[in-house]
């Protein structure tokens, strides 16, 4: 398959997705439909097939050299390495809003140092023990363990 025949399905099933994440978002954030939309999102992505470094550079405007640079550095995940580079979809989703972001933002230079902060802040802010010791701080049920 042509790397633009596969650049467009991997756009096509993106466009897909962006289209139900756009209905998500108008939920609200405890609304069950939300939470439903969200795991047909997230299953979608998991099924995808991976994707070549040079797909990947077609949708993130890229040179597949710098794709494979970003997946070495753990930017971009890698769903297999033999017998040739695959990248996992549902990093590069993620990964693609994120360059989106930091473009239309007019960044253009350094982004794989600010998107690898990014993904970073939004691990921690994934972290269920993270979110319980933020709530409790705002509650005011947290203890103080060093003073300033």
């Amino acid at each position: 398959m042509s790397v633009a025949t596969e650049a467009a399905q991997i756009r096509d099933l993106f466009d897909t997705i962006e289209e139900i994440e756009a209905v998500a978002s108008s939920l609200e954030v405890d609304d069950e439909r939300r939470r439903r939309l969200d795991g047909v999102v997230a299953k979608t992505l998991r099924q995808a097939p991976p994707v070549r470094p040079v797909v990947a550079g077609e949708l993130l405007d890229l040179t597949e050299k710098t794709v494979k640079a970003w997946a070495r550095e753990g930017v971009l995940a890698i769903h297999s390495q033999e017998p040739r580079m695959l990248l996992d979809t549902v990093r590069l989703h993620e990964v693609l809003h994120l360059v989106a972001d930091l473009r239309r933002a007019g960044k253009s230079r350094g982004l794989i140092d600010e998107v690898h902060r990014r993904l970073s802040d939004q691990s921690l802010l994934d972290r269920q023990d993270l979110a319980s010791s933020l709530d409790e701080m705002r509650s005011g049920k947290g203890t103080v363990v060093r003073k300033a």
